[in-house]
């Protein structure tokens, strides 16, 4: 009889993936390193909505463990979620703030968009949905989200600041955090070139440990308790959101959230190389499934939609190829639950330079576009550019669609376009036009 161990590894598939214990938990350490300050991020966002910023931080930890350990057990994809930062502006600031919805009601919208997810999986329109990706933009998503990564970590660095003449500029490269964040991104690169599996990882710990030496951060840690979960799980208000005019709002929340999963599927996949031979997402349902419950569990807990987290791309990079590797991401943001504020110690200065190392990672996939055909190349760059400068990858995609689309009518070759791209492609159309109103 095989062993508990071994019957495990077969599960997950480590040999066929090339991978061992040792990496899969060093990837899913370095992932959660990289997503950590959601635990303190989105509580700050949706407290401005009126929610109780420790029952959020509470809510958050749960839905990143029961998202991610879904995902790693059911999918066995080397993704980790969390609440998605984006929609849990919109839920704020556009949702509670721009409408005058109450938080709870909002809650609720969250909630009946889980369920809408959970039915469109359900009937197989999801997944028709992904496999209607032109397997041409698969590479430019992907590098698209390195440029996305690596933007983020080069702002939160300091290396690049905002400015009202050219829109971004250089920063203080003297700042004590942008020097903090240098030396992590001269280390990670010199161990990565010394082939050190570790470096991401072993790079933002010295960077930590450094920054924690010379003082260079400051740590405020909140009180806060395990218990404080019950002032926002149940609190939402189902029957108000199904009430005229939130639609709307269900809408945007179904929207955004599944082209932003299948983005940062798409670019992870291709990344850790998880695709098939006929280019297809294996257990592509079971992603589906795992991102619906995880965004039910996270609205019933008391926080906004969760979300695939393009920070998984850092485990990926480490080595992480299984679903252990999104399974100890899960684990340690259950551990998170029972002691959020130490996780609080974490600067940014620590995780901006695995950011931009991982975003440059994603870029090799640019050498598998054809560039010397327009009608691929045009689309390419369009959803390769317009997700950085967006900063949303459901942009990109919308903007690959269209331009794959009109491009091959333009050109006469309509009949290679399926019913389901025409579809697709005309809903992203209309998400424009009602957006620009």
């Amino acid at each position: 009889m095989p062993s508990l161990i071994a019957r495990a590894e077969s599960y997950f598939e480590f040999a066929a993936l090339g991978t061992s214990w040792r990496t899969e938990t060093l990837a899913g350490i370095t992932t959660f390193m990289t997503m950590a300050y959601i635990i303190f991020v989105n509580p700050s966002i949706l407290h401005e909505a009126g929610m109780p910023i420790a029952g959020v931080t509470a809510a958050t930890c749960l839905a990143a463990a029961v998202g991610s350990l879904l995902m790693g057990a059911l999918a066995r994809y080397p993704i980790a979620l969390a609440p998605g930062m984006g929609l849990n502006a919109y839920f704020t600031y556009s949702v509670v703030k721009g409408m005058g919805v109450d938080w709870h009601v909002a809650l609720g919208a969250v909630f009946l968009s889980g369920v809408a997810f959970l039915i469109l999986t359900a009937l197989g329109i999801r997944q028709m949905i992904v496999n209607a990706i032109p397997a041409e933009l698969y590479s430019s998503v992907a590098a698209g989200v390195g440029l996305f990564i690596a933007f983020i970590g080069l702002h939160n660095a300091g290396i690049i600041v905002p400015d009202a003449a050219t829109t971004v500029a250089l920063g203080n490269l003297r700042a004590p955090v942008t020097l903090l964040s240098i030396f992590g991104l001269l280390l990670t690169g010199t161990l990565l070139c010394a082939r050190v599996r570790a470096a991401i990882l072993i790079g933002v710990l010295s960077t930590w440990l450094l920054a924690a030496l010379t003082g260079t951060f400051q740590w405020h840690p909140e009180a806060y308790s395990v218990g404080a979960i019950t002032s926002t799980a149940l609190q939402l208000n189902v029957n108000g959101a199904l009430g005229r005019g939130f639609l709307e709002i269900v809408f945007v929340f179904l929207f955004v959230d599944l082209f932003d999963n299948v983005g940062t599927l798409v670019a992870v996949g291709k990344k850790a190389r998880l695709f098939d031979h006929a280019n297809q997402i294996p257990r592509v349902n079971r992603i589906l499934f795992s991102d619906a419950i995880a965004t039910i569990t996270g609205s019933l807990a008391g926080t906004s939609t969760v979300v695939s987290y393009i920070e998984s791309s850092a485990g990926v990079a480490a080595g992480g190829r299984s679903g252990v590797t999104a399974i100890v991401t899960g684990l340690l943001f259950g551990v998170a639950l029972f002691v959020a504020p130490l996780f609080g110690a974490i600067p940014e200065a620590a995780t901006a330079p695995a950011l931009i190392i991982v975003g440059s990672m994603m870029m090799t996939s640019v050498g598998e576009i054809e560039w010397s055909d327009s009608g691929i190349a045009i689309p390419a760059f369009l959803t390769m550019i317009a997700i950085p400068l967006t900063f949303s990858i459901a942009n990109g995609l919308a903007f690959g669609f269209i331009g794959y689309t009109l491009l091959k009518v333009l050109r006469g070759r309509f009949r290679e376009v399926s019913w389901m791209v025409y579809v697709l492609t005309g809903l992203f159309v209309v998400r424009f036009w009602y957006m620009g109103k």
